[in-house]
């Protein structure tokens, strides 16, 4: 099952500010919803540890992340893969883009196609949308409390 999700979050911070928290492990994991581990392995490779709950199922994912196509301070694409076990696996990617705004805020864009697979695909695509969005939008609110902290 694919699925594909667009927004914007305006961060109150400027774009070099928001650049480098977006590379940092420590203030992804924070801000990633049921994130357990995010260890950097390299300038654009992590590996995390996810645990999430998605209606009735309940997986932790053990995964890989790589950043790509890296334009600093502007942007990169982010692909990974995840297994969750029994519940299934996660794959897919997002494209994330900075811009300057107003009052030397920043607005990050971002467009994520996903695809899921196993279990989780018999949860529906109302139920994974509705999840995704939910965690998409924690995940936004806790990096831009990250982000206004300094």
């Amino acid at each position: 099952m694919a699925m594909t999700m667009n927004g914007e979050a305006l961060l109150p911070a400027a774009k070099a500010v928001v650049w480098a928290k977006l590379n940092d492990p420590e203030v992804l994991k924070a801000a990633i919803p049921g994130c357990e581990q995010l260890t950097k392995d390299d300038d654009t490779h992590f590996s995390a540890v996810v645990k999430v709950k998605l209606g009735p199922v309940k997986a932790t994912f053990k995964g890989k992340v790589e950043l790509q196509d890296l334009d600093p301070p502007n942007g990169y694409r982010i692909v990974g893969e995840g297994e969750g076990g029994i519940a299934g696996f996660a794959k897919g990617g997002a494209k994330v883009t900075l811009e300057d705004a107003e009052g030397g805020q920043t607005l990050l864009r971002y467009e994520v196609e996903a695809q899921v697979g196993g279990k989780l695909m018999q949860l529906g695509s109302r139920l994974i949308d509705s999840v995704s969005k939910k965690l998409a939008d924690e995940f936004f609110a806790n990096f831009a409390k990250a982000v206004s902290e300094g």
